[in-house]
Formats: C-alpha cells, structure tokens, sequence
C-alpha cells in the first residue's frame, strides 16, 4: 500500500492526542485509524534532536525504515513517528527494528511475514 503525507497541523495534533503511542530510545510512534483510503505519515524532528543536518538525518533514517515496511501496513491509518535525539546518529537497521515492534503492537502491521 502506498502511503501519503500528513502535511496539516490540525491531522497532527488530532494523532498526538487521540492515538495510541509507543516509546523506545530511538523513535515515538503515534497511530491512529483513519477515515482515509489510504495510510498517511508523518514524521517530526524537534530542534532538541540537534541542528538541520541532524533533523534531516532523522527524517531520512525513519522514512527509509518506513518504506522497508510500508507493505505490511493493513487498514488505513495516520501514522506520526517524532524523533528522539539519538535517531540522527543510530543506523537504519536499529530504527526498522523498533519501528517494526511498535508497529506491530499498535495493530498497524502484522507480525512477521
């Protein structure tokens, strides 16, 4: 399934507080069901995680682990990921494996294909 952008504040702010959210050192994960056809993400990098090149790191690293699973999203569903302060300096690999747990224990994804 092709996923789409969040891109208003307002669908923001209505994942942060109606989804359910799971924490890990790496990466926050919010997820809500949506009225959509489609699933739509978001990803946010505050200026604590470090300066631009670090934030656009971060949003590189947990768009590509994303996208390694964006086939394995069932339903539609917005899906806003926030970036902790190591994201930027931890490799794809060890955000795909949290993103996968947390995804997989909000429901989003099935369990290993």
């Amino acid at each position: 399934m092709k996923s789409h952008t969040l891109k208003e504040n307002k669908d923001f702010r209505r994942v942060y507080y109606k989804a359910k959210s799971k924490v890990s050192p790496n990466l926050v994960t919010y997820a809500l069901k949506n009225r959509e056809k489609v699933c739509r993400i978001g990803i946010t990098t505050s200026k604590k995680t470090g300066n631009a090149v670090r934030r656009n790191r971060s949003r590189r690293v947990i768009r590509a682990a994303f996208y390694q699973l964006e086939n394995r999203v069932s339903g539609n569903w917005d899906i806003v990921f926030v970036a902790r302060s190591c994201t930027s300096k931890v490799k794809m690999q060890d955000v795909l494996s949290d993103m996968e747990k947390q995804l997989a224990s909000l429901g989003v994804i099935n369990e290993k294909d």
